[in-house]
């Protein structure tokens, strides 16, 4: 056995049971049995390798950069729609704020929605309390006297079955969902509502702006995430309609929220497949701004993610038939480019640095990549663990990846275990401020 394969394992002797890199090893006794293991480094193993830690990449790269590049030539070559007519009246609007023990943001919000302009017999304030256990009802209800309606929940049942009970309290031609812990501009609420004297519009999304402590850098990734996202849904609306609405303003019409929807979904991301199903179409509005406050700690984004992204899937598989190009067309093409395919690299993540590690027994340049991987996951941990806002731009930068990487795999798996994220907390934000 003096010529053994490159790769072989002792199965007696000083070395037993370790891989040998090299012709058998002399320690091995004269005895020693060697098996060959390199069974998963056959060319074809390694290629395949190969693309499973390619996959994510390319499939990111299209996401982010090709599926936006393919909306710009299309918008450019498709001529602008006309603006619809303004009416001369104003349709009647429920604004709904569905709330969980928002005791610290909800009476300023409340008092931000009063000021919006907009005429007052044709206006509803319906706030929604999800079984709240801190006192935000009191708040609520002091603003009774101002027109402000409340409807508690007997039970805790979430965000989902908030809005779902909200239809038959509600007025108004136009729902308006405002997040409890957001900044509405007084001008923006007539922005958002005037698009649907388009008669084909049946969802409308406002504009987030992201604010918060410009030093913070754990946080500031988001806001220009967000800044892209509102970026490629103004793309969407001029190529034809969004696939999903922003759930800290949107408005729809009311007989789109017809039929209640499953508490494990999200009505934000729903109401524009729904209204594609019933033949309208969602666009999103950028005069209709909202002031939307960033989270303090990366940790906090984290968890927000998780539960936004795993309803999310939930909710774009219950509406898996739009997925379908032959009947739907190009709706169906931009939601699988817009949704599907930038989640899946959270999901294939884990399997493409298994695959590294597999080629980088064998390539010097997976072990460079591997290890130069390897200390950016180190130090996005590392990031996300600081409680303090002055983390250094490279760590909170490696802080944001990890966190949105660990959250969509959270969510896939929350998926595939049709785990129900029905329950929400709110998310922690500072207050919101023109």
């Amino acid at each position: 056995m003096a010529q053994a394969t490159r790769h072989v394992q002792c199965l007696s002797g000083p070395r037993a049971g370790r891989v040998v890199w090299r012709p058998c090893s002399p320690l091995c006794s004269p005895s020693a049995l060697c098996l060959p293991v390199n069974l998963f480094y056959t060319p074809r193993m390694l290629a395949l390798a190969a693309m499973l830690v390619a996959a994510p990449l390319f499939i990111a790269l299209y996401a982010y950069a090709g599926y936006p590049l393919i909306l710009c030539i299309v918008a450019g070559v498709r001529p602008r729609r006309s603006s619809a007519r303004d009416s001369a009246e104003w349709p009647s609007v429920t604004v709904t704020v569905p709330v969980y023990n928002a005791l610290s943001s909800i009476g300023a919000t409340l008092e931000a929605l009063l000021q919006l302009d907009y005429p007052r017999d044709r206006f509803q304030i319906l706030v929604i309390s999800d079984a709240s256990t801190d006192g935000t009802d009191d708040v609520v209800r002091r603003f009774a006297d101002r027109g402000v309606e409340l409807l508690r929940l007997p039970e805790r049942r979430g965000k989902t079955a908030a809005e779902n009970a909200a239809l038959a309290a509600s007025h108004g031609e136009i729902l308006v969902n405002v997040d409890s812990t957001i900044l509405v501009p007084a001008e923006s609420l007539k922005r958002l509502v005037r698009v649907f004297d388009d008669p084909t519009i049946g969802v409308a999304s406002g504009r987030d702006v992201s604010v918060g402590d410009a030093d913070n850098q754990g946080t500031l990734a988001e806001s220009r995430y967000v800044g892209y996202e509102m970026w490629v849904r103004d793309l969407e609306t001029r190529v034809g309609s969004i696939v999903g609405a922003s759930g800290c303003f949107y408005g729809s019409r009311r007989h789109v929220h017809g039929r209640p929807l499953p508490i494990g979904l999200s009505w934000d991301f729903a109401a524009a497949l729904v209204a594609r199903m019933q033949g309208y179409r969602s666009v999103s509005v950028p005069s209709a701004v909202c002031i939307v406050p960033r989270s303090a700690h990366i940790r906090t984004e984290l968890s927000r993610k998780a539960r936004t992204m795993a309803r999310g899937l939930n909710t774009l598989f219950y509406h898996r038939a739009l997925m379908n190009p032959l009947r739907y067309g190009g709706f169906a093409f931009m939601l699988i480019s817009h949704k599907l395919l930038r989640w899946l690299p959270y999901l294939l993540a884990p399997i493409a640095y298994l695959a590294l590690c597999m080629l980088a027994v064998e390539s010097a340049s997976a072990r460079v990549l591997l290890a130069t991987l390897s200390a950016g996951v180190l130090a996005g941990i590392a990031g996300i663990r600081r409680r303090d806002s002055t983390v250094a731009r490279p760590l909170a930068l490696a802080g944001f990846i990890v966190a949105v990487f660990s959250a969509g795999f959270l969510a896939w798996c929350a998926a595939i275990r049709q785990t129900q994220m029905a329950i929400w907390e709110p998310t922690p934000r500072p207050e919101a401020q023109t």
